[in-house]
């Protein structure tokens, strides 16, 4: 259940962000911004402080951790990477909106149009980028919480030597 909810919760982070022919450079996706930056980086954490709790917990108490337990400390250890990488590509699109902010105060002319240009595409593309880094977390948490452990397998025992060094009955 915790690895479907945090999933769901980068999935809404995912869900907030503009697609690509509604991104505008105003003040609205700066709201936008600052609001999922938040968000995501309170999800960061808390993939932090949960892995960090578990990892102390199974080794102050090795005999307490399961399969489920370590695998779920896993998952989210693991997802934290591309929720890193989805804040970067926010915090990138943070300093590109705010490239577009300072090229709105220039003279008009071929160069600022050129510029405008550039940083609109690299914004867009910073927003795609997290989208997918987004994504890709909630995917691994998914695949983990999905991911069933096989049951120990069961073997017959093995004959003891002595009942192998005793003679068969033949009829």
């Amino acid at each position: 259940m915790l690895l479907h909810d945090m999933a769901d919760k980068f999935n809404a982070v995912s869900d907030q962000l503009p697609l690509p022919d509604q991104i505008r450079p105003d003040p609205a996706l700066s709201e936008i911004l600052d609001d999922e930056v938040r968000h995501l980086a309170r999800l960061l954490a808390f993939l932090a402080g949960e892995s960090a709790f578990r990892h102390r917990a199974a080794t102050n108490y090795p005999d307490t951790g399961t399969v489920t337990v370590r695998r779920t400390t896993l998952a989210l250890a693991s997802a934290a990477e591309p929720a890193g990488l989805a804040l970067a590509a926010l915090g990138a699109a943070v300093h590109h909106l705010g490239q577009l902010a300072a090229l709105a105060h220039q003279a008009p002319g071929p160069a600022r149009t050129q510029a405008v240009a550039i940083e609109q595409q690299r914004l867009v593309d910073r927003l795609g980028d997290s989208r997918i880094h987004l994504a890709r977390t909630a995917k691994q948490l998914r695949t983990a919480a999905d991911t069933r452990t096989p049951p120990a397998a069961t073997t017959m025992p093995a004959p003891s030597a002595a009942a192998s060094a005793s003679p068969s009955r033949s009829r």
